[in-house]
């Protein structure tokens, strides 16, 4: 392969990762959105909890525009089709990422007797958001499908998304928060987990069935020797990380962070798998990443620009979370 033939893939590649990366961090803060408890007497909850994402879930939203943006530029015509296909659910997205972040702020702001509903706000806004992420999955590795079974399909996918970042986000409290709190971030990852173990046992068995390029994939031997070990340490993790949540909290915190890493991998696992069952295609049995592409000059320019602002997101990333490291604090607003 030449240079050219190789930069879709670097492009695929760095899209993949700005999308991995935002369902893992993005995926956090919204499940801690979905979570928040609403009764009157839970206001203090409420604030620790949005005290453990408050310096991360705005950066957080970074890599989806990343990813949107590298779509975009890189396969402008796989972005016309996903887009024409899946208008009016990103739109509701984004009026969810909005509720987020009006409420977000006016919680702050408003009087004391509108803060409830501020909170109410940003969990439908976060609740909103998953299942609209979940539906356009599913859509999709539907290929677009506009059928019942494709639309059944993809409201069991927005579930399955949301249980998902309620798994991730019960298993970010479980590391920053103590106390009460902490306690019910375990019962409420317990749930979450085997709810999204469900979901990833649906979508694995209905994925095969409907792509029967998909089926081929992963049963053509010998490679089923290899790619099989994806499901079973996806289904080891799940197993491992309900174990141990059934024995935290633990004296002196210990092992507390280690549910939310476990999840990290079960979604780098998930996503591995479904990137194996579709790549080189861009679209489902549409577009491959090299029909979709842009020209290679084109691709050879915005490299460059990759280059230099994907490590510094990156970078940023990462001294973000070295400098709020450790338990959420009381929630204070400058």
């Amino acid at each position: 392969m030449t240079f050219a033939d190789w930069l879709p893939v670097i492009f695929i590649g760095l899209m993949g990762l700005a999308v991995l990366i935002y369902a893992m961090l993005d995926g956090y803060d919204l499940g801690v959105g979905i979570l928040l408890p609403m009764s009157e007497d839970d206001e203090p909850q409420r604030d620790t909890m949005i005290a453990s994402i408050g310096p991360f879930w705005d950066a957080n939203e970074t890599w989806l525009v990343l990813a949107v943006g590298l779509l975009l530029i890189a396969f402008p015509s796989a972005h016309s089709v996903v887009l024409t296909n899946l208008y009016i659910p990103a739109a509701l997205m984004l009026i969810g990422l909005i509720l987020r972040g009006v409420s977000f702020d006016f919680r702050a702001k408003a009087a004391v007797a509108h803060k409830l509903a501020w909170d109410r706000t940003f969990k439908l806004g976060s609740l909103l958001t998953a299942l609209t992420q979940g539906y356009m999955l599913g859509q999709y590795v539907m290929g677009f499908d506009s059928g019942w079974q494709a639309q059944l399909f993809s409201c069991l996918s927005a579930l399955g998304v949301t249980a998902a970042y309620s798994y991730i986000g019960a298993n970010w409290l479980v590391m920053k928060t103590e106390h009460q709190l902490q306690n019910r971030a375990v019962h409420w990852a317990k749930r979450a987990g085997r709810a999204t173990f469900l979901g990833v046992v649906a979508v694995s068995l209905v994925n095969p069935l409907v792509n029967p390029g998909v089926f081929s994939r992963w049963f053509t031997f010998p490679l089923v020797m290899f790619v099989l070990l994806i499901p079973v340490v996806c289904f080891a993790a799940f197993v491992f990380n309900d174990r141990l949540l059934a024995r935290l909290p633990k004296e002196g915190d210990r092992y507390s962070q280690v549910p939310f890493f476990i999840t990290v991998l079960i979604f780098l696992l998930c996503f591995t798998g479904l990137a194996f069952s579709f790549f080189p295609d861009i679209v489902p049995d549409r577009l491959t990443i090299w029909e979709a592409a842009s020209a290679p000059e084109s691709l050879t320019f915005i490299l460059v620009g990759a280059v230099i602002v994907v490590p510094l997101i990156l970078a940023y990333t990462i001294y973000a979370y070295i400098v709020f490291n450790g338990k959420a604090t009381e929630l204070e607003y400058h």
